[in-house]
């Protein structure tokens, strides 16, 4: 006997004030994903999927690792084992995923693409992989139609300096494609000097940019002729990810030093690192200024923690953790030595050590422009915060230390074309959050107030935030009544 699903209209809304805010708000609004790591080729070529498997388990690290954590055997997960068993064995982990997220996204996710009621169990897991699969025959589950189905007007995919974004450029050229597709300059590997890859991506940009990369500046005038490109393909948005880094040393000729040490193949001290990247990201972040980028700043991660299954498995695969947060010392100098200079660019900064979001929102007040409303953002909860929990504290956070209603929303931060119920699963819970305040009576029961807030941190705070250009970009708010609920 199958059973039905716990998913319905009020899911998560615990409260007729959440309710009225989410039906009669949030849930209308169209999604603008500046942050995801979905494949634009996927995207022009307009990929369609053969099997549930395919399209909902391949690369999806977080349900690797609960799979690994039900004792599935690797084959299931990353190896050779057929697409239906690996399938099964998800269904298996399912049920013993409750409390995680997981549980949660996967009946959202059945429920929101493929209208299936029933609980993902192993009883029922051959209907629904049966189920499931017929409908991704059909045109709506292709990489376009998924997009288009959930309302997305405009993604931000995450793309490295050296790449020639002709997927981008194609897009745009398709005028039947209404959602706009744009690159976002992550140049990572240009920060990772200690990496043993670092010459050959040098080269690789040397080629791209037609430069003889040979000293510091070189490097710095090559980045910044590829962010010119990336804007001129409409780019609005760098990205970053470090671990745990110090910004608060390092001389220009020690970084001048460490690069070409680097280049030699010689071996570089840890304080030669940090000044490199010092020096670079100072660099970076007068150059975004100037082209009127967004600057997003990820701390906090630890990579490849497991090295004998990142050598089966490779990168991605579910073996990087939550590290250590930054210091103040060390953001403070970031922003700080740029602030002199007034070429602080607009600036996201996501802490992965959710330990760090109190320290993260107070100093991000200090460096708030009267030029710019909400100017610097403490980010979406993430990664490994991306549930219930972390997305309340960290609104909450920013409730307290800055202006909630100034915040930018939800990203999808991912890799599959099934992950727009993410921004949902976050509405509603935004909704029950201000909904509780209301009947805890520590908000005004004004409904059109709450709505328009609601849909600024939906859509709205992040079009505005980005610079992107959408006809009729504002959501205006519609008049909602408690008693209609």
């Amino acid at each position: 006997m199958t059973v039905k699903t716990f998913i319905n209209n009020n899911f998560m809304l615990k409260s007729k004030t959440a309710a009225s805010l989410y039906h009669f708000n949030a849930a209308s609004v169209p999604i603008f994903d500046y942050h995801c790591h979905l494949s634009p080729k996927e995207i022009l070529e307009n990929r369609t999927f053969s099997n549930m498997t395919e399209i909902w388990l391949a690369g999806d690290h977080y349900k690797w690792r609960l799979m690994r954590a039900n004792g599935v055997d690797e084959r299931c997960i990353t190896g050779d084992a057929d697409p239906y068993e690996k399938f099964l064995k998800w269904a298996e982990t399912v049920p013993k995923c409750i409390g995680n997220p997981l549980y949660h996204w996967t009946h959202l996710e059945l429920k929101h693409y493929f209208d299936i009621d029933e609980l993902l169990v192993p009883e029922s897991a051959p209907e629904i992989w049966k189920a499931c699969n017929n409908k991704l025959k059909s045109p709506e589950f292709t990489t376009r139609g998924i997009i288009e189905r959930f309302n997305v007007k405009a993604l931000c995919t995450t793309d490295d300096p050296i790449d020639d974004l002709k997927s981008h450029i194609e897009l745009e050229k398709d005028k039947n494609f209404k959602v706009k597709v744009l690159p976002t300059f992550r140049p990572d590997k240009a920060l990772q000097i200690e990496n043993t890859g670092f010459a050959d991506w040098i080269a690789s940009l040397s080629k791209v940019t037609e430069m003889n990369i040979s000293s510091f500046e070189d490097l710095i005038l090559a980045l910044q002729k590829r962010a010119e490109f990336f804007k001129s393909i409409g780019c609005m948005i760098s990205d970053h990810s470090f671990g745990y880094p110090d910004f608060t040393k390092g001389k220009l000729h020690e970084a001048r030093s460490a690069f070409l040490k680097a280049m030699a193949g010689e071996e570089l001290e840890q304080g030669e690192i940090e000044a490199y990247k010092t020096q670079l990201m100072l660099a970076l972040g007068r150059t975004y200024h100037r082209l009127g980028f967004a600057m997003q700043l990820h701390f906090g991660v630890v990579r490849n923690t497991n090295t004998k299954m990142l050598k089966s498995t490779g990168v991605d695969a579910g073996f990087d953790s939550i590290g250590n947060g930054i210091s103040a010392d060390s953001l403070i100098s970031l922003l700080d030595w740029m602030n002199k200079t007034d070429e602080l660019p607009r600036t996201v900064i996501y802490c992965l050590n959710d330990t760090d979001n109190a320290k993260i929102a107070s100093i991000i007040g200090c460096f708030q422009s009267t030029m710019f409303p909400s100017k610097l953002q403490l980010g979406a909860a993430w990664w490994f915060n991306d549930h219930r929990d972390g997305m309340v504290n960290h609104m909450q956070t920013v409730a307290n230390h800055g202006l909630l209603s100034g915040f930018i929303g939800m990203l999808t931060d991912s890799r599959s074309f099934l992950s727009y119920t993410r921004h949902d699963y976050f509405r509603r819970i935004l909704c029950d959050l201000i909904g509780e305040w209301v009947e805890h009576e520590q908000v005004p029961l004004e409904l059109d107030m709450l709505g328009s807030m609601v849909k600024d941190i939906c859509f709205n705070n992040s079009v505005r935030y980005f610079g992107l250009k959408l006809e009729n970009e504002v959501q205006e708010n519609k008049r909602c009544y408690n008693e209609t609920l």
